[in-house]
């Protein structure tokens, strides 16, 4: 199947789904990084202080488990976003070009709008180790996003289709 035999709104729908999927291999790899972390960098990752620096500019106080389920929240919502903007390019792209578009999210958030909309400061300011973590995030990210969308492709042709497609006969 072509990206353009399906219409935008399914692809908008494989991507969202896929980025979601992908945040959640992202999130497992940025835990297990972080922990290699020296312990002086081993402070929240972007996504808290996202949620820590918004929450301030708005003077909403949010902390505890609130805080935790907000950058949850938001952390796969921004995943399922940009997946969505993947899946609205290329639902069919490879691991690499699924990489690249990781890397560039991670470029038009940590180094675009984010320090554009004063949330945090560009990334060239935060430590290189944090740096390297989150780019390689980013490249789990687009890789395992990619793998999802491919997946989801194939399973609207096979066990998500109505069967007209194939000799199949459902039992009677």
């Amino acid at each position: 199947m072509k990206d353009q035999d399906l219409n935008i709104g399914s692809r908008l729908l494989i991507g969202a789904i896929a980025g979601f999927a992908g945040t959640l291999a992202m999130t497992a790899s940025m835990r297990r990084m972080h922990e290699k972390l020296p312990p002086k960098e081993r402070y929240p990752l972007t996504p808290r202080e996202i949620i820590d620096s918004s929450a301030a500019k708005v003077d909403v106080p949010i902390q505890g488990e609130a805080a935790k389920d907000a950058t949850t929240a938001a952390h796969f919502a921004y995943g399922a976003a940009s997946g969505a903007l993947l899946g609205a390019a290329n639902v069919t792209m490879g691991p690499v070009s699924g990489a690249a578009g990781g890397l560039g999210i991670w470029l038009g958030s940590y180094m675009g709008w984010v320090p554009a909309a004063r949330i945090l400061k560009p990334a060239s300011d935060h430590p290189p180790r944090r740096n390297l973590l989150m780019l390689a995030a980013h490249v789990v990210w687009g890789a395992a996003t990619a793998a999802a969308m491919r997946e989801l492709v194939a399973a609207r042709q096979t066990i998500l289709a109505d069967g007209q497609d194939n000799d199949a006969v459902p039992p009677a």
